[in-house]
Order: structure tokens, then sequence, then C-alpha cells
């Protein structure tokens, strides 16, 4: 089954990103390589010493010599462990500060999607991002890039010194050199590209898992068992594929490398003792080459090691970058002064990515203060029309506009500050029932009593109808709720959405059948209850129940996506029209 996955951002953009955070922490960045390059210069000491001894030996020498270039050996040995563990500790602060800032953006693009592109993607996809991509991102930058940098900065060094004790000898490199580009450019040309293929496998892995256990019941009760099981054994021959198709470059990159590594130890030698023979280098030179050669090998290795971390590490911060990639269509123009609560439609399109259009042609106008229900058979397009009113979604033709300002002018904090949608949809956040309820509250003073605020509070849930089974939890409002906490019914969850909404106190209010999942004769209490809340403000209605229609001022019937009816209950029963039928219907 496809993944709907967001976009992940090209190599291009990839490297755009590291180059900002590198000029970002150009200071920082400069000093590790600095500490790496001494570290790695007190390292190449020792070759160049044991070839001048041997060379010494050769040409006869005193024990004390050797001794004092043994001392001085082990003294450039001990300065580079240290150097080595301070650069290194140093590479993982910078590692895990734009790790951190790396998180921070991703949080905020998280943030930033427009609702509808949530709700069109997979959740596995998502959550996918925020777990293994953060952790595999992690692990590339605090343990692989410490490791690489070191590497890298040994390997140029090194060169350089081998350049320096013998140009000649320098030439045994040369046999390594095009198999080894040639090997990588092929690796490097197709590991990205498996990589997040192997990403995607794992979110649909997620997904699957996640639609069964969140629909264990309709598993059970339709006997799906087999179904889903066969959905996750898919899932998971894919993420195997993905997995065994990335392990096969691994495994061409690192026999092929392993052994082109023996090589150049063995040309050094070679060429070494023919040069010698020559008399174009001496022994101390020939030792020197050799020791230096030996030590690049480490630094390969290395590289070898880590350089599929680094390409997984790559591919996991393309998936955390093409977040951002996901642009809202909302075009901010700056208005941040809405002068009244009128609402309109006119001439209003809408449809679903490139299908076909579900509304056709809207016109609506609701008065400041006005309260107009929206009814119509399940499926013609009441929820849609809700979300176009409340800004979700942009209409594909057409203007919705909030005192004569186009919704997708205004940005979104200032317009969820006055136009505010609650559906049958809710979700109750991992804490107490007061940090639940205070999420919403817009204008409060943060220096204020706490008695106050509680006072705020308690009207909401009073207002709402959830006050009495409020003070029956252990610790009232401090009561944890949510994950880990006091498990709330659907309709006392319900209710404390409808709090949230009474605290934010938007200008228009969009209800979306925000009282189905109570029972008729509470969902009456609540509605007439609320009525003296909302007195003043323009109130929408999505309803199911046509008792709340029956409270409106109008009422507007949708039927196929189109609105043919508008009047008020008693005008509209009259009419005997599409209306009349749906109150027969529900009487």
């Amino acid at each position: 089954m496809k993944v709907r996955t967001l976009p992940v951002a090209d190599a291009k953009a990839v490297r755009r990103f590291l180059w900002h955070v590198a000029r970002s922490h150009r200071k920082e960045l400069a000093s590790v390589l600095a500490l790496y390059g001494i570290a790695v210069s007190s390292g190449l000491v020792g070759p160049r010493l044991l070839g001048a001894v041997v060379q010494d030996v050769r040409n006869g020498t005193t024990a004390g010599h050797v001794s004092a270039i043994a001392a001085a050996l082990t003294g450039f040995i001990l300065l580079q462990a240290f150097l080595i563990r301070v650069a290194f500790r140093a590479a993982g602060r910078l590692a895990a500060t734009v790790l951190a800032e790396i998180r921070e953006k991703f949080v905020d693009d998280v943030l930033a999607l427009p609702l509808a592109v949530v709700e069109r993607s997979d959740d596995g996809d998502l959550v996918t991002r925020a777990s293994r991509d953060s952790n595999t991102l992690r692990r590339a930058m605090q343990l692989a890039v410490p490791q690489v940098v070191e590497a890298l900065v040994w390997i140029v060094l090194s060169l350089v010194a081998l350049l320096l004790v013998s140009p000649l000898l320098s030439l045994a490199l040369l046999i390594i050199s095009p198999p080894l580009v040639m090997v990588n450019r092929w690796y490097l040309a197709r590991a990205r590209d498996g990589f997040l293929r192997e990403a995607a496998a794992s979110a649909g892995i997620t997904e699957g898992l996640s639609a069964t256990i969140q629909g264990a019941a309709t598993v059970e009760a339709f006997g799906l068992e087999a179904h889903r099981v066969r959905r996750a054994e898919d899932d998971t021959q894919g993420w195997y594929d993905a997995v065994k198709y990335t392990l096969g470059l691994r495994t061409v990159l690192y026999a092929s490398e392993e052994f082109l590594f023996t090589l150049p130890v063995a040309a050094a030698l070679l060429l070494g003792g023919y040069a010698k023979s020559r008399g174009w280098v001496d022994l101390g030179q020939v030792t020197a080459a050799t020791l230096y050669i030996l030590q690049l090998m480490y630094p390969l290795e290395t590289l070898l090691d880590w350089v599929g971390t680094l390409q997984q590490g790559n591919a996991s911060l393309a998936r955390l970058l093409g977040v951002a990639d996901t642009r809202s269509d909302r075009k901010a123009a700056g208005h941040g002064v809405i002068a009244s609560a009128d609402l309109s439609a006119r001439d209003v399109r809408f449809a679903y990515d490139d299908g076909p259009d579900v509304l056709h042609g809207i016109d609506l106008a609701v008065s400041p203060g006005e309260r107009i229900a929206v009814v119509g058979p399940t499926g013609s397009g009441k929820s849609t029309l809700a979300r176009l009113l409340s800004g979700i979604h942009p209409p594909r033709v057409g203007q919705v506009r909030l005192s004569g300002i186009p919704l997708h002018e205004l940005p979104p904090h200032v317009l969820r500050r006055h136009v505010m949608l609650v559906s049958q949809d809710h979700y109750i956040f991992g804490g107490s029932l007061r940090e639940n309820l205070e999420l919403s509250a817009s204008g409060g003073d943060q220096d204020a009593p706490a008695e106050a605020g509680d006072a705020a509070l308690r009207r909401a849930l009073e207002t709402v109808g959830a006050g009495e089974w409020v003070d029956a939890l252990p610790e009232k409002l401090d009561t944890a709720v949510g994950t880990g906490g006091e498990v709330l019914t659907d309709a006392q969850a319900q209710q404390i959405a409808l709090a949230r909404l009474l605290l934010a106190d938007p200008r228009v209010l969009i209800l979306d059948e925000a009282t189905s999942q109570m029972d008729p004769g509470s969902a009456r209490h609540l509605e007439r209850s609320l009525a003296a809340v909302l007195e003043g403000r323009t109130v929408i209605s999505i309803a199911h129940r046509l008792h709340t229609a029956y409270d409106a001022d109008r009422i507007a019937v949708v039927e196929d996506g189109r609105i043919v009816e508008v009047g008020p209950h008693q005008d509209l029963i009259v009419k005997k029209g599409a209306y009349a039928r749906l109150w027969s219907n529900w009487l």
C-alpha cells in the first residue's frame, strides 16, 4: 500500500542548509578543526621520528640519542591522545547544538503545516520522521561526524606529511586512487535514494501498526485479523527489500575498500626498496613514508565504518527538512485588524486534490452576532463547508471573507484569534486538566492571581456542564488527564474542547457536530447553556440533530455540495422543501 508522505528535501537543499549551519557556527567549527589539526599534527611527528631513528641507527648513534627520541615520541603520543579527546568533546558539543536547532526547526515546521496537509498525510510518515529519523540523525551527528572530521583531517595532513618526506614514494597511493573514486561514486549515486526508500518503508510499517492498534475493536468485530497480518507482512517485506538493497550497496563498498587498502603499503615497500637501491631516497624516508601510508589506512577505515551512517543521517536530514517544503497556500497580506465578525462566502467552489468539485457555487453571508445552522444529508458537504469557512482549506474558486478580508490573506495567528473551529474530533493532551484548558485562554494576564485564572476556568466548565464531574476528580483541576492520566469519556473530552473554545473567546465560532458524542438530552442542555455565552458572536453550527437548527436565526440546507435553501425554521417548514422533508424524517 502506498504511503502518502510529506515532501523530502533534495540534495541541493540539504547542502544549502549545511552550508548555512557551517556559516552560523563558523567560530565553533574553526575551533574544532584547529584542535583536530593540532592533535593530528602531534600524531604525525611519530613516523618522522621513527624514520630518523632508523636512519641514525643505520649510520650509527648512541643509546642516549635513541632514548631521547623515544621520550619525545611518547610525549607527542600523550599530547595527541589528550587533544583528540578535547577535540572530540568540542565536536560533540557543536553537533549537539546543531541537532537541537534542527529539532527545533522541525517542530516549528510541523506546527506550521496546514491542517489540510496533516489530514491528507499518513500518521506513520510524520511519526517516523519525529522518532526514527531524529534518532538516526542524532547518531550520525554525535558519533559519526566527529570521527569523520578527525579522519578527514588525518588524511589531509598525512598526505602533506607524506609529500614532504618523499614526493616519489607518495606515488604508491595512486594505485588505489582511481578504483577508490569509482567505487565511492557508484555507492553515493545510489545510497541516498536507497536510504530514503528504507525510511519510507519504515513509515509504512508504523502507519500499518498504528491503524491496527487504533482500530483493534473494528478488526475484532469484523474478523479482520488475517487482513491486518497480511498488511503487516507486506509492509515488513517492503522494508526488508529496502534494507537488503542498502546492505548490498554497503557490502560492495566495504569489500572493495578493504581490498584496496592493503595495496598501498605493498606498493610503498616495493617502490621504496627500488628507490633506495638507486639512491633516490634513504632508509629513513622509506620508513617514514611507509608509516604514513599505514597511518592513512586508519582514517580511511574510519570513513568506511561511518559512511553508511552518514548516508542514513543525510537521508534523515532530508526528510526532516522536507517538512518545510510543504508550503501553506495562505497568502498572508499582513492584515491585523478585524473590524467586525461578518463572514461571507461568494461563489465558492472546492475540490480535494485533483478530484471533482464537492462544493459548487456556495453563496452565504453571516451577519455579526447571527447564528446559522447548516444541515443536510450525510456526505452533502457540510463538514467541507465548515473547513472552508474556518480557513483550513482555501476555495478553488471564489473567496471566503471575514470583515471584508479574504481568510487566506490573514496571518494564521490573526485568523485563529478571530475564527475557531471545534469539530467532533478533539484531543486531550497529557498533563493536568488545568493545563489543557489554559492552552486556549487568550488575553490572560500571566501575573494575575491564580484564583482569577481558576475562576475563569470554572466558569467555562460550568457553562459546558462539566463542573460536577470535574469536582469529582481526585485533584479537580490539577488531575492528570490524557496519556498516563485519568481517562475521560468521549462526552467529557468534548466538553473540555468546548470549554477551550469559550476561553479562547473568538469572534466567529464554527461548531462541526460539536456535541455529537453526547446523548440527545445532554447535548440539548449544553446547547441551551451555550446560547447565553454565544450571544453577540457569529456562530455557524454544522448539525446532524435538527433541534440544533431549530434555535438558529437562519438555516442553510446543503445538498450535493450546494446550498438549496436558506431561512428561519418556520419559513422553511412552510415552504415544504428540502428542510421540511428533513424535519419530517427527524420527527
